[in-house]
């Protein structure tokens, strides 16, 4: 549930605990929070059990998908095209990341610069 909860993000939480609610009052409140935690996750825990119990053996269908999108959460977008629009064949990608790579040579700077009043070049064939 805090997977992306870090140590630094948990002293930042308890010394804004401190701040807010003082010495006094902060263990019962971090007592209360992880009763409150706790009892959720039984009741996620029982509630899960009973679907299990009541649906049979289709619950396993049930999670197929959820289980296929937790998978998509955590693709990076590239990942994501490989797999599913590429078929995870990613040469494209290498063969864009190595013609990005290559030094690119810059077009000749023009030795006059046009004169900035006067009006720009017309083309008639182009039009």
């Amino acid at each position: 549930m805090f997977a992306n909860v870090g140590w630094g993000e948990m002293l930042v939480l308890v010394v804004l605990g401190l701040v807010i609610l003082g010495p006094e009052r902060l263990p019962g409140a971090i007592r209360w929070t992880a009763g409150a935690l706790r009892q959720a996750r039984d009741y996620v825990t029982n509630a899960t059990d009973q679907l299990r119990d009541e649906i049979g053996p289709e619950f396993e269908d049930l999670r197929a998908p959820l289980s296929e999108l937790q998978k998509l959460r955590g693709m990076t977008p590239r990942a994501a095209l490989t797999r599913h629009l590429l078929d995870g064949d990613d040469s494209l990608f290498t063969a864009v990341g190595a013609l990005a790579a290559e030094p690119r040579s810059m077009p000749p700077i023009p030795a006059v610069l046009p004169d900035p009043g006067a009006p720009a070049p017309f083309d008639t064939e182009a039009t």
